[in-house]
This record gives structure tokens, C-alpha cells and sequence, in this order.
């Protein structure tokens, strides 16, 4: 497994396993089953595991995996897993959010994950026209000189917003964005400021849903309704990207790439991710250990000046999303931000 240091002490696999297939709304979780498997990522090398305050369950499992591990492998071993998790806010709750609030989130998520300080908290802010986000910000600075946060960062602001959070003093480590083959909004103007300000980026999103997969390479446009609300966001991406015919050019041009390096087209997608300019690591999503080979397989190939020229041929071809990132899905009478659920901490279903 791939690592890197984004900041002084601070490593990280360049694979992190993604929690948000292990969250309630997904189905029935087995929690030693879950724990069991957690142990088997990072025995494997994928060392470092994304979770959020919103996650039902999630941090709570995974402080059990962290007990479990240190019982198992010792604390050596157990002082290279890395915990990146969230901190979110509810709609309803920005207008009226205090620091005390912002303390009471971070003091349950060291409690459920067993860690006196968090390793790395991912702040994200539903609307901007809402005000306290800056505040917000400066708060979590604050808990990190109390020693509550290792790592102060963000998840899904815009190049203007992290500009500001900077500004304020505010030291970001990462942000984690949906960047992919399909939305390569980050390539606008947010990979130059990472590069300028010294920050990791973290992509989500990189198989879209399981769109860019062998699944659905051959088939014939899905119709709505889709199954899940995770297709409905990416199949709009896709549209946005260029329509379905383009799509398939992408998947059957990938699917000869994973030819070449035995692997799948799922696996190409989010390689071809770790080569671009400011990209730390991907998320991958794993409710079980079932995919962990294709997981490792992410930063074990390496694909040839060929493979690249070839992708890029497609992408070419391709449109740009509108604006920033996350523009888009924060336009809540829009296409995208239409489906999202902005209050997960309340409980609305995934």
C-alpha cells in the first residue's frame, strides 16, 4: 500500500477505507463482523478510515476497531491508524450554532471512537448564506489548541471559502471533494490553491456510485427512478458530463486499460485519480471486506504514460460541471441539491 505525509508526523495509506456503507440507513450491520473486517483492511496496509458525526453507528464502531486492533497488533501497531472523521452541522442548527455546540459534537465523536484527540476533523457547512461558517472554523481552531483535534479540515467548500478559512488563521490539512473522471470541477481552481496553501486533497466519489464499474459497461441508459439516491446523484453527473453515449466511450475505454493490468474498470478509475496533481488519497467505500483486494489493487498498479493519454482522450471529449466545487449541490432548488438530505443528524433517511 501507497503512503504519504501530508503533514509533519502525520501518514496516512493512500487508500482510505470509506464508513458510509456501514451507517444505519444502508441495512443491518453485524458489529463484530464489522470490526473483524476493519482488522483485515488494516492488516492489509489501508491503514486509515473515514467516518462523520452523521454516519449512524460508524465512530462507535470504529473505536471498537481501535480497542480490538491495539488488544491484537499492540500500540505500535495501532499508532498507524488514522481516524478522519466529520464534523456536520444540520441545516436547522446552522443559524443558532454556538461553540459550545461545536465542543458538545467533537467531545461525543472522541468518546465513540475511544481517542482523546481526533486524529483529523472534516468540517462541512450546508449553506453560505447562512452565516457562522467562518466562526465555525475558528471554533474547531480553537479545540485544536485545546487538544481535542489533531488536524482541522474541510469537506466540500469552494476555493472563495477555504481562501477565507485560511485567512482567518485556520490551518487546513486536507479537504476531502468529489473529484473523479466525471467531476473534475477541483481542476478549475482548487488543486492550484492546495498546491499554494499546502493542503492534501482526499476524492470521494471516484466510482460514482458504482457507475464506473464492469456493472454497467454494455447497458442501456438507466430510466428514473433509480434504486438508491447515490445513483440519482451520479447519474446526473453523468448527464452533465456528456450523456450516456459518452459514458460508455469512458467505460469501454477503461475496461481495455484494466485488460492490460488484470484489474476492473473500478479499480483504473480510482488509480487513475491518485495521479492527479494534489490528490492524497481515495475514499473507497466498503461495507465489508469483500472488495479488499480490488481496494489494494488502487495504488499497487501503475499505469503507463499510454493509459493516461488514452483517458484523456475521452475526457476531452467531455463537458465541465458548472461552477466549484460543490456548487452545484448546495443550489437546493436545483437538479443536484434537490436530492440531497441536509439534516442527517436528525435522522433523515439516506
Amino acid at each position: 500500500m501507497q503512503r504519504i505525509t501530508i503533514a509533519p508526523d502525520y501518514e496516512i495509506s493512500r487508500v482510505i477505507r470509506g464508513g458510509w456503507q456501514m451507517a444505519g440507513g444502508h441495512g443491518p450491520i453485524d458489529a463484530e463482523t464489522a470490526v473483524e473486517d476493519m482488522v483485515a483492511f488494516a492488516d492489509a496496509g489501508i491503514t486509515t478510515f473515514d467516518c462523520a458525526d452523521i454516519y449512524t453507528g460508524v465512530e462507535d464502531l470504529i473505536g471498537r476497531f481501535r480497542l480490538r486492533y491495539a488488544d491484537l497488533r499492540g500500540q505500535e501497531a495501532l499508532s498507524k491508524i488514522r481516524v478522519h472523521t466529520k464534523f456536520v452541522p444540520d441545516l436547522t442548527v446552522l443559524p443558532t450554532i454556538s461553540k459550545a455546540y461545536v465542543e458538545g459534537v467533537i467531545d461525543t465523536s472522541r468518546k465513540r471512537l475511544n481517542l482523546d484527540r481526533l486524529d483529523l476533523v472534516q468540517f462541512h457547512w450546508w449553506a453560505y448564506d447562512i452565516p457562522g461558517w467562518l466562526d465555525t472554523a475558528v471554533w474547531l481552531k480553537e479545540l485544536q489548541q485545546a487538544g481535542k483535534i489533531d488536524k482541522v479540515s474541510g469537506t466540500n467548500f469552494d476555493v472563495a471559502h477555504i481562501e477565507a478559512i485560511i485567512g482567518a488563521g485556520v490551518p487546513i490539512a486536507s479537504l476531502q471533494l468529489q473529484y473523479s473522471l466525471l467531476d473534475r470541477r477541483p481542476e478549475k481552481r482548487m488543486v492550484k490553491l492546495a498546491a499554494e496553501s499546502n493542503f492534501a486533497l482526499f476524492c470521494y466519489g471516484t466510482v460514482a456510485g458504482g457507475f464506473l464499474g464492469d456493472r454497467w459497461l454494455g447497458k442501456l441508459e438507466p430510466e428514473h427512478p433509480l434504486e438508491n439516491r447515490s445513483l440519482t446523484k451520479y447519474k446526473l453527473i453523468i448527464d452533465d458530463f456528456g450523456g450516456w453515449d459518452l459514458f460508455q466511450t469512458l467505460l469501454s475505454t477503461l475496461r481495455r486499460i484494466a485488460d492490460r493490468h488484470q484489474v476492473d474498470i473500478a479499480t483504473v478509475a480510482s488509480a487513475a485519480m491518485l495521479t492527479r496533481p494534489g490528490v492524497a488519497a481515495v475514499i473507497v467505500g466498503a461495507r465489508n471486506r469483500d472488495h479488499l483486494k480490488s481496494n489494494l489493487a488502487i495504488a499497487d498498479i501503475r499505469l503507463t504514460d499510454a493509459d493516461r493519454a488514452e483517458i484523456d482522450g475521452v475526457l476531452s471529449e467531455a463537458r465541465q460541471l458548472e461552477g466549484d466545487v460543490y456548487t452545484l449541490e448546495r443550489d437546493r432548488e436545483g437538479r443536484h441539491g434537490s436530492i440531497m438530505k441536509y439534516n442527517l443528524n436528525k435522522g433523515e433517511q439516506r
